[in-house]
């Protein structure tokens, strides 16, 4: 039987029963116990004898406030929706340079972009493959397993892995044999009062643990809120939404993306022919063979099955629409996941399910999901169809995909599970990989294109390029000239970059002299997307999964948005300007009182209502029709 004590004793126990280096893997994202965490972390700091390394991926932590409107903006709204979260101590050393001489962190995968700046995350950043992280974990020595899990009152000899059975279910069986050999490994869990409890695969018998902390854990949840989808993403995820097979299988991820797939998906369904309105709108011309052949654009009459390393809030609102509905074999499974993650209200509807209703969703090991070895004929008949969807935010001209890291070697995130779903792809009989990409983004005022002729680093080499979506089309890789994959994504790069991207091509000899982009591709330009935006309204809503943002706030942030890319602080005669042709403060009173800028102190707070106020008015919502 495991012993059950409270957080300071398990600290004392782990300190008594392992070696003078700790070796402690925790779960990526969302099932770390903070508060034991924290409490080992600040024991071990202050014991220069002893040593801790803690292997893990996803360190969760509140968006960094900043200064200025960011931070008016971001204060009440971290407060609300994080309340009485619990930070990592860990994660603000690594953050501020700080960590302790005694202590390593070594993650292989970073909240993206949060990391950029710290020395120790940076240097001790482990590029794994997910599937791998379990080997290369228990290869560094590891001893602590210390994670979240979920109870409940109808299974009371078992506790469930819940949110993160990915690593762990994988890591159990090395543990046991390491253990048989008479190694010391401890396994410690902590109960979360608010974390689902999934039955199947994800359970384990209490006995499976050594240390249970007997203080349930009441704070907060991590959560991610939804950020507002883009005319961008929403044309990314229109055409990624009809290569979609009925009766097929489905992988998609975190973020903006993402959730532009599961709208599209929706709408797909449910308006099926206003769905079909908007892409002949676009022109599916191009590409109309490529849908009916991979995909699609009829409502789901066999529904999809999800088969995806993150449970999303969009994959459980495919379900709950019954798009996903077809069940992976006789088990019933709709969606195998590996960890899960998303706003409060994904977390809310998974505790109003029965637990017959949530063994739907079958949480399991990575190696399960993220691999087709061990179980593989099993694996082919469920993954039929397979259209693994992931985000990258750079391609080269000859197809290589960039989403991990900076071309200064820099890692904005990691590589995850990305690589593995490619694999899978190009192993699979009728799976396709497809990477969506924004074309273009905006930074202070200076556009530039996400589509290069060379970049420095990539994440899938081009031995690996399949399927490519921009806003302005799709690119069908697979097996073409490398002449061809240039021709193909130029024809969805953004019109501005084009013949700059062309002539590259053609200087390295990849591109003949002569070649000329066919007229239909030349007019690529956010002001047409917009003009189509404008005509089919209905399907582009800002948060079409719902929003944890007010609808002032929402304003707020499509207003600060803007400002942020289109101006640099640096610029203030535009910063001027902007302000002058504001509106007067009568047009947004609530949004100003918000910001507590609705009786501005001294003249940084007038320019910074004014910029505000140009903001507003630059963002305001059209009228519909």
């Amino acid at each position: 039987m495991p012993q059950r004590c409270s957080i300071d004793q398990a600290v004392d126990q782990v300190l008594a029963h392992l070696p003078a280096h700790i070796h402690m893997g925790l779960p990526l994202g969302l099932g770390k116990p903070n508060a034991f965490v924290n409490a080992l972390y600040s024991r071990i700091r202050a014991l220069p004898e002893r040593r801790l390394t803690i292997y893990t991926a996803l360190s969760l932590g509140r968006p960094p406030l900043g200064e200025g409107l960011q931070r008016r903006f971001l204060e009440p709204f971290v407060e609300r929706v994080f309340a009485d979260y619990e930070e990592l101590d860990y994660l603000a050393d690594l953050r501020n340079d700080t960590l302790p001489a005694n202590i390593r962190v070594e993650q292989f995968f970073m909240q993206p972009g949060s990391l950029l700046h710290s020395a120790p995350a940076q240097h001790d950043y482990v590029s794994s493959n997910y599937s791998h992280a379990a080997r290369d974990i228990n290869a560094k020595g590891l001893n602590l397993i210390a994670q979240l899990v979920a109870a409940s009152p109808q299974r009371p000899d078992h506790l469930s892995l819940a949110c993160n059975p990915d690593i762990t279910l994988d890591l159990l069986p090395m543990v046991a044999r390491r253990r048989a050999a008479g190694e010391t490994i401890l396994v410690l869990g902590q109960v979360h009062a608010e974390l689902p409890y999934m039955p199947g695969e994800a359970e384990l018998t209490t006995e499976a643990f050594d240390l249970l902390i007997d203080e349930v854990e009441q704070r907060r949840l991590f959560c991610t809120p939804n950020m507002p989808v883009t005319t961008q993403d929403h044309f990314i995820g229109l055409y990624a939404s009809a290569l979609v097979r009925d009766g097929g299988t489905l992988q998609i991820g975190i973020g903006a993306m993402g959730d532009a797939v599961a709208a599209a998906l929706l709408a797909r369904q449910a308006d099926n022919a206003g769905y079909r309105a908007l892409l002949e709108a676009c022109d599916l011309g191009p590409w109309r063979a490529l849908v009916e052949r991979e995909g699609g654009l009829d409502d789901f009459t066999q529904g999809l099955y999800g088969c995806s390393e993150m449970f999303v809030n969009g994959l459980l609102a495919l379900a709950e629409a019954g798009v996903v509905r077809r069940p992976a074999d006789e088990q019933g499974a709709l969606v195998h996941g590996g960890f899960f993650l998303g706003p409060a209200d994904f977390y809310q509807r998974l505790r109003q399910m029965t637990l017959e209703q949530r063994a739907r969703f079958c949480m399991s090991a990575i190696s399960f999901i993220n691999e087709l070895y061990g179980d593989e004929s099993l694996k082919r008949r469920q993954r039929r169809d397979a259209r693994f969807l992931n985000t990258v935010f750079g391609m080269t001209l000859l197809g290589a995909g960039v989403a991990d890291q900076l071309e200064d070697g820099r890692v904005l995130s990691g590589v995850g599970g990305q690589y593995n779903f490619v694999a899978q792809a190009h192993a699979l009989e009728g799976a396709r990989s497809i990477l969506l990409l924004r074309s273009w983004r905006e930074a202070g005022g200076q556009v530039s294109a996400n589509l290069y002729w060379q970049y420095g680093h990539c994440t899938i080499p081009r031995h690996l390029r399949d399927i490519v979506i921009t806003e302005y089309g799709i690119a069908d890789l697979r097996g073409q000239t490398d002449a061809e994959v240039i021709a193909r994504l130029l024809a969805i790069s953004d019109s501005r970059f084009q013949e700059t991207l062309m002539a590259q091509a053609k200087k390295a000899g990849k591109l003949a002299k002569d070649f000329t982009l066919d007229a239909r591709f030349t007019d690529n330009t956010p002001e047409r997307l917009e003009a189509i935006r404008s005509r089919h309204a209905a399907l582009f809503a800002e948060y079409p999964l719902g929003s944890d943002f007010t609808a002032q706030e929402q304003d707020l942030l499509r207003a600060l948005n803007w400002l942020k890319g289109k101006f640099k602080l640096s610029e203030m005669l535009e910063l001027g300007k902007a302000a002058l042709d504001a509106p007067e403060p009568e047009a947004y009173p609530a949004h100003l009182l918000r910001m507590g800028l609705d009786q501005p102190q001294g003249l940084k707070e007038e320019l910074y209502q004014r910029l505000l106020l140009a903001g507003l008015q630059a963002t305001a919502p059209c009228p519909a029709g």
